[in-house]
């Protein structure tokens, strides 16, 4: 009996030792739970967060209260609160929050916790701000701005923009209609007497008209956008987007519905769509006028991109072009004597920072950031809102890749200087300006690409400090009296945790959180991987990770895995993104297989010149660092080369495609998992920064896509996607199967999901097709 007892208690460990398909696919939670959605409350006394300690149906909201040392669950209204309080803006004092809760604006007291409603309405505010006479909020009312004094109680309407054509001062008659009135009023005394009784009645009605002060700006059908307004009150700038009716929305349909009905789901445009056109104004409320501000004399506005030299054309043609361009963000300094703007042009290349002269309407360049490729790179902008804001009245920060690495600068304009706060082969992820504004918060991989670390600076470059130093990553959250650091921590098989500290040099982390990792998920020995790098064929470092199989268990086959994204990092020490494919890799390492993972050419991470080796030609640097990658499977761990084969999703899906199609001799089984397979048909904002747009750079196209080349498959391919993917649509895994029947092929399938996005969210898709890729692999890999 005891035997039997001793048996039983062992069995869960072996059933989880022993990993199937079906265990590591199944609801994340088995794995545990991680804190999320981070946010401190103004008094600095709890943090909040989503976490699901008790496997509910979905997180609930927490709060580890500071003074007490205690997780409490926090309900969903004093939670919404709290964030909605944590998205305000603070006065000048730092005294009072104005926030948006609810749809309304409320203003926060921070000494007596005093909450005010300023409005109800059954609209929704938004953007409230103070001016620099602190007693007044401006706010956003659906397309205009309006003025609430806490002195008076009162509210002024500060703009009336209306969607329509300004009406003509007077009538303008074509010459026939013109005569027609004319001898209307000649032929008939009745006709002219009633048109000067209505004149007149015009006339005295506009002499006694109650003037209210505040001017229409007509913007016809155009969508306002950066409505913001100076701290003095004096200029409110925004911009205006005028789509082109000619740019076409893509639909998805979705067949699985609850009604029995197809439905069809608003999608992306692709890329190559006609531009609309941005402009960019300022309305100066003291003088009465609206000024159009001029872009057309910006620095290198007027240029022709290196890749047309590939192309017959008139050079001189090119060169007359004025391209266009889009106002990202207008900052004003605190006492509203300064304006920055910052500009991207539409084909991606430039970015101006320029100093808005507002009462003329006129642009200087303070910084030109220009990248024959395209501009990119943390805090830059591109898939992320660009980081630069006011240090002080005279200067701002913001972040550049000038080095080839991106790093944090500032622009004095006194001294019209900018200078280097950060420097070296390494890149500033994040960046986070101190409220007193003499610091700055940072995430930095100086010690090593793979790893990060959190640090103070001072806002001249001095006096940098290592506040962390847990191998693995971080999402940093700054306490609002800056005493402490929250921060999300992960190690590369260790889930997200929270954790506490002092703003501090090496001060003990306090761990908050500790349900991230189940007693299920503990009970298998995930391998430790250790990242390193190989020489690709052109020199460079690639780095990769290797899941080795236990001694004695090798069978000389590989896999290659290849992350999606394009521009992500997965060669680290954090929690991946991927930690499905990572317990799969271990599966697949159980079983014999050598599994490697590559951080390749376009990966993020590494800087500019690692980002841009993909510019023009997807398909190219990168899989030749997965071949390259193959080759070192090979000459240095024994594989066989005829028994690799390669995996992956999204842009991995894609690469996968490329492989077997251009590389038959490499991969002998592939699995392409929601694959781009013609990039003429993907999204615009991405695909046209690295290929350009398929009209001006056919060449890029021709080359980058799979359809291409399908005609070269040889070996073993599974196509997996699901049919509602507003990302990677499903038409791509359709056009190319129309493509593989006309060339005849055979080895291949599609296996296709109708319920699912572009992430896969039920447990039994997951199950499906990783069954299906388990299959493919050792089908085909392993001798039988």
């Amino acid at each position: 009996m005891k035997k039997f007892l001793f048996l039983l208690l062992l069995t869960p460990f072996f059933s989880q030792a022993q990993l199937s398909v079906e265990q590591i696919m199944q609801d994340p939670q088995w794995v545990g739970t991680s804190p999320s959605e981070i946010f401190w409350n103004y008094d600095s006394r709890s943090i909040f967060f989503k976490w699901n300690p008790d496997k509910g149906i979905s997180d609930s909201l927490y709060s580890y209260q500071l003074p007490d040392n205690k997780i409490l669950k926090s309900s969903f209204i004093d939670a919404k609160l709290a964030k909605d309080i944590s998205n305000g803006k603070y006065n000048a004092s730092k005294t009072k929050i104005v926030f948006i809760h609810n749809g309304d604006v409320y203003l926060l007291t921070t000494a007596t916790k005093n909450l005010l409603r300023i409005t109800q309405t059954a609209d929704e505010e938004a953007n409230p701000i103070f001016l620099k006479e602190e007693n007044i909020i401006v706010y956003q009312l659906n397309d205009d701005l309006y003025a609430w004094n806490n002195a008076t109680g009162k509210t002024e309407q500060l703009t009336h923009f209306e969607k329509r054509v300004a009406p003509a001062e007077k009538e303008i008659l074509s010459p026939q209609q013109k005569w027609l009135n004319d001898e209307a009023l000649q032929t008939s005394a009745v006709i002219k007497k009633r048109k000067d009784k209505a004149d007149a009645a015009k006339k005295f009605l506009d002499s006694n008209k109650e003037e209210k002060g505040l001017r229409a700006i007509y913007i016809n059908n155009k969508e306002l956008q950066n409505l913001t307004i100076s701290p003095d009150g004096r200029f409110i700038s925004y911009s205006l987007y005028e789509k082109n009716d000619e740019a076409k929305e893509t639909a998805v349909p979705s067949y699985v519905t609850q009604d029995g009905y197809t439905k069809e789901i608003n999608a992306r445009s692709k890329v190559g769509r006609p531009d609309g056109i941005h402009s960019f104004y300022v309305f100066d409320k003291l003088k009465d006028t609206v000024i159009k501000v001029s872009t057309d004399s910006i620095p290198l506005i007027k240029y022709t991109p290196d890749y047309v030299k590939d192309y017959v054309r008139t050079i001189k043609d090119a060169d007359t072009l004025t391209r266009n361009v889009i106002v990202q963000n207008m900052l004003w300094n605190d006492d509203g004597a300064e304006c920055i703007v910052d500009i991207f042009s539409s084909d991606n290349k430039d970015r101006w920072i320029m100093q808005l002269n507002a009462a003329e309407g006129k642009l200087t360049l303070l910084d030109h950031q220009h990248d024959e490729a395209w501009i990119a790179g943390p805090g830059i902008g591109w898939i992320e809102p660009a980081n630069i804001d006011w240090i002080n009245n005279h200067m701002f920060y913001f972040q550049s890749e000038a080095t080839g690495f991106s790093h944090l600068y500032t622009y004095d304009f006194n001294s019209h200087q900018h200078t280097a706060i950060t420097s070296g082969n390494y890149e500033v992820q994040k960046a986070i300006l101190s409220k007193d504004k003499k610091h700055f918060y940072i995430i930095t991989n100086e010690e090593d690409p793979a790893k990060q670390n959190i640090y103070r600076i001072n806002i001249d470059g001095s006096n940098k400090i290592k506040l962390t130093t847990l191998t693995g990553g971080y999402e940093m959250f700054l306490s609002p009296d800056e005493k402490y650091i929250a921060y999300r921590y992960s190690y590369q098989i260790k889930p997200w945790e929270l954790y506490l500290q002092p703003t501090q040099a090496m001060a003990k982390p306090q761990q908050i959180t500790g349900k991230a990792m189940s007693d299920s998920f503990k009970a298998y020995p995930w391998r430790d991987t250790k990242i390193f790098t190989f020489k690709a064929r052109d020199g460079a470092d690639v780095h990769a990770r290797i899941y080795e199989p236990k001694q004695g268990t090798k069978n000389n086959a590989a896999v290659i895995f290849v992350h999606g994204a394009g521009y992500l990092q997965n060669e680290d020490y954090w929690w991946s993104y991927y930690f499905r494919e990572m317990m799969f890799n271990n599966l697949l390492a159980d079983k014999g297989y050598t599994v490697l993972d590559v951080d390749y050419r376009g990966s993020a991470g590494y800087g500019r010149d690692w980002r841009t080796g993909i510019y023009r030609y997807m398909g190219g640097k990168d899989l030749d660092d997965e071949v390259d990658a193959a080759h070192y499977l090979v000459q240095n761990l024994g594989i066989d080369s005829t028994r690799i084969g390669i995996y992956g999703g999204s842009y991995g899906g894609f690469m996968t495609l490329m492989a077997l199609f251009t590389q038959p001799d490499v991969f002998k089984a592939g699995a392409a998992l929601r694959p781009v397979t013609d990039w003429a048909h993907y999204d615009h904002d991405y695909t046209s920064a690295i290929l350009n747009e398929p009209f001006t750079d056919s060449i890029a196209y021709a080359r980058s896509s799979p359809i291409n080349f399908a005609a070269g498959l040889k070996n073993h391919l599974l196509i997996c996607h699901g049919m509602i993917d507003v990302n990677v649509h499903f038409q791509d895994a359709v056009r190319l199967t129309q493509r593989l029947i006309e060339l005849g092929k055979n080895n291949w399938e599609l296996a296709v999901y109708p319920v699912e996005d572009h992430g896969f969210i039920e447990p039994s898709s997951w199950t499906d097709e990783y069954k299906r890729i388990l299959r493919l692999f050792d089908d085909n890999l392993l001798n039988k």
